[in-house]
C-alpha cells in the first residue's frame, strides 16, 4: 500500500509539471518538507510525562519542551527527521540530573508539536529562538537532521553560545536529500526543476548552500561526532568531511550500529563526552 502511494504521489506530481508547474513546484516542495508524525505509545507518553513540560511559540506552532534536571549546567537535545523527544530517553536517563539542567524539544510536525511542515531554516530558527532564550549552555546534541540544523544554525548565528556540540550521524548535503525525494517518487527533471526553482524563491539561495562540512568549518567550540561505518541514510564520509573542517572536532568511528546509533557504548561517549572538561577531546577512535 505504502508503495502504491508513492508511486501515485509521484505520477501526480509529473502531471501537474506539464499542466501546472507553479503548483507542482509548491506542492512538491511541501511534500517534500513534510514528516509523516508517528503514533506515539503509552511507554513513551510515560517517559515525556515524567519531564516538567511547557509549550513555545515560534512561527505560529506550538512546540513541546521538555525539562529533567535542576543543576547549574544546560544540555540541550534535538532529534531528527520523523523522530521526537522519546529517542533521547537514554542519554537524559544517564546524566545526573542534580549537576544537569536537560532540555529537549519535539520539532515542528513531530511528537507532541504542531504543524505539518519542516525545513532546515525553519529548524535552524527555531534553535537559535530556543538557545538564545536559555542562555548559556553547556552542550548541545542533535542526531541527524537535528544535527545537520545545529551546524546550519552556529553558521548563520554565530554569535549563539555553547560550550560543546555534539553531532550524531550527521547528513552532509540538502542535494542529497532531493535525490533520494527524487528516485523514491521516481520524479521528473522536470518535476525536480520546479521544486529546485521554488526552494531558492523561498529560501533565497539553491539547495546546495546546505552543506555539512561547510557549516563546520566556522564552528570554533569542542565537538564530538559519532558517526557508523554502515549508515546507509547518512554516509560515513560526511563524518569524515565535517570534522576535516571543524578544527575542534574528534571523531568516533562506530561499526554495525547503524544511522540511529542504539548501543550503550554510544549513550557513554556521548555522556563522557559532556561530563568531561571541554579541553578533553576524544581522539579518533572506533567502538
Amino acid at each position: 500500500m505504502k508503495s502504491v502511494i508513492i508511486r501515485s504521489m509521484g505520477l501526480y506530481l509529473n502531471t501537474l509539471a506539464l499542466v501546472s508547474p507553479r503548483t507542482a513546484a509548491e506542492n512538491g516542495f511541501r511534500i517534500f518538507c513534510r514528516p509523516l508524525r508517528g503514533t506515539i505509545n503509552e511507554k513513551q507518553h510515560a517517559f515525556f510525562n515524567s519531564a516538567e513540560r511547557s509549550i513555545i511559540e515560534h512561527d505560529d506552532e506550538k512546540i513541546q519542551v521538555y525539562k529533567w534536571g535542576t543543576g547549574d549546567k544546560k544540555v540541550v537535545f534535538f532529534h531528527g527527521w520523523q523522530s521526537h523527544t522519546y529517542r533521547w530517553k537514554n542519554y537524559i536517563d544517564a546524566l545526573p540530573k542534580d549537576e544537569y539542567t536537560i532540555y529537549a524539544l519535539d520539532a515542528p510536525g513531530h511528537g507532541l508539536s504542531s504543524g505539518k511542515f519542516l525545513s532546515v531554516p525553519v529548524y535552524g530558527s527555531l534553535i537559535q529562538q530556543f538557545l538564545i532564550g536559555l542562555g548559556e549552555v553547556d552542550t548541545i546534541i542533535g542526531h541527524s537532521l537535528g544535527g545537520f540544523s545545529m551546524l546550519y544554525t552556529f553558521y548563520s548565528y554565530p554569535l549563539l553560545s555553547a560550550k560543546k556540540m555534539i553531532l550524531l550521524a550527521p547528513p552532509g548535503e540538502a542535494t542529497d536529500f532531493l535525490s533520494f525525494y527524487k528516485d523514491t517518487l521516481k520524479l521528473t527533471n522536470r518535476s525536480m526543476e520546479l521544486i529546485h526553482d521554488h526552494f531558492e524563491s523561498v529560501y533565497q539561495v539553491r539547495p546546495d548552500y546546505f552543506s555539512a562540512a561547510k557549516f563546520a568549518s566556522s564552528i570554533k567550540i569542542p565537538g564530538l561526532i559519532i558517526h557508523d561505518k554502515r549508515d546507509e541514510e547518512a554516509p560515513f564520509k560526511y563524518a569524515r568531511m565535517i570534522h576535516e573542517q571543524w578544527k575542534k572536532s574528534s571523531l568516533l568511528a562506530t561499526d554495525g550500529f547503524g544511522h540511529n546509533l542504539r548501543s550503550t557504548e554510544v549513550v557513554q561517549a556521548v555522556v563522557t563526552f559532556i561530563t568531561a572538561n571541554a579541553h578533553q577531546h576524544l581522539q579518533r577512535v572506533s567502538l
